[in-house]
């Protein structure tokens, strides 16, 4: 068995800005194409949404995933560009939900050009992103990413119905998870090996890989959120809290509460959130009953299984694809924002 180099950061940094770049070159030719004749402000929403920022993480994927199972080509970075379309829909309309004023560190779409702006705004990117999957990998394709999006959507409502619920399981958690983010992420590459004409086993591979991958990466945020720099996240700690929502950190703390801290914890949590103080005595409890590390140790464990997904692609002739696929799972655990 040909065991792959992982790619270190320097290397994997290089790669991913290069990808990022043909990937926003992608959705500036096509944007051109798309909005050829529409009204002016639409488009200067839309590149005030997509160019303001962002990891790139799920075009990467598809680039990355396309190439190792062997097609490299220029509509590739289109591809790819429909999931970025996608990611940033959902963005837009999560601000408008949450009355965010404030995205990647400047004023979101809403607070800038008003709420009816970025809906239409956040409608075309979701139209135009499947329009672009259905065209470039047929109805297969979009029966997988529709079936994304709609399991985005289902996870959404599950988290919304167990809003300080200190009912909640672990297993709850990963099926919410698996719908928000690790379906998504899966379609990804699995999209990205299908265009490719790779075959169902490898498909697969990459779908589970990107799944396994998609939930350490939420993992990591849950804990962001209580550990965060918040220069470097933008985000303030203790988000999570506020809203209600039971993290993988608190949920293994509760596990391991006695009767008498898991009174505390409840009275927190169900509560009122926002009171000074509360957020503190959460966090002391949290780390004091081992959610963090406990929350740790799962998300290092979720990247190491989806390493081992790849293993069906050892020896491939692409090893620097390979590479950069397993080096970017392990870096998910060093990420800081």
């Amino acid at each position: 068995m040909t065991l792959p180099i992982p790619a270190d950061p320097a290397t994997l940094r290089i790669v991913v800005e290069k990808i990022a770049r043909q990937v926003e070159d992608a959705m500036r030719g096509d944007l051109t194409r798309a909005l050829h004749g529409n009204d002016p402000l639409l488009a200067e929403v839309l590149k005030y949404a997509l160019f303001g920022g962002g990891k790139r993480l799920r075009p990467l994927l598809v680039v990355l995933s396309s190439r190792l199972c062997g097609r490299h080509d220029a509509d590739l970075y289109l591809l790819a560009s429909a999931f970025e379309y996608l990611h940033v829909a959902t963005l837009i309309h999560d601000d408008v939900i949450d009355h965010a004023d404030q995205r990647r560190g400047r004023p979101s779409v809403g607070t800038k050009y008003g709420m009816a702006a970025a809906i239409l705004a956040g409608d075309w990117l979701h139209a135009r992103s499947m329009h672009l999957i259905g065209r470039l990998t047929g109805t297969e394709g979009l029966e997988i990413f529709c079936g994304a999006t709609a399991a985005m959507v289902d996870g959404e409502f599950l988290q919304l119905r167990h809003v300080a619920d200190i009912s909640i399981n672990e297993d709850r958690y990963f099926e919410v998870i698996q719908r928000k983010t690790g379906r998504l992420i899966a379609s990804t590459c699995e999209i990205g090996a299908l265009y490719a004409g790779a075959d169902r086993s490898r498909q697969k591979a990459l779908g589970h890989y990107g799944s396994k991958i998609g939930a350490a990466f939420q993992v990591v945020d849950d804990l962001l959120d209580y550990q965060g720099d918040q220069e470097a996240t933008g985000k303030k700690v203790g988000n999570d809290f506020i809203e209600g929502k039971l993290t993988l950190p608190l949920l293994h703390a509760l596990l391991k509460a006695s009767p008498a801290e898991r009174e505390l914890l409840a009275d927190l949590i169900t509560g009122d959130r926002t009171q000074p103080g509360a957020y503190a005595r959460l966090y002391r409890s949290v780390e004091k009953l081992g959610g963090f590390l406990s929350a740790r140790s799962t998300a290092e464990n979720l990247v190491e299984e989806a390493v081992t997904e790849l293993d069906i692609f050892s020896g491939c002739t692409d090893q620097e694809s390979h590479g950069l696929l397993v080096g970017l799972a392990r870096f998910i655990l060093e990420r800081n924002r």
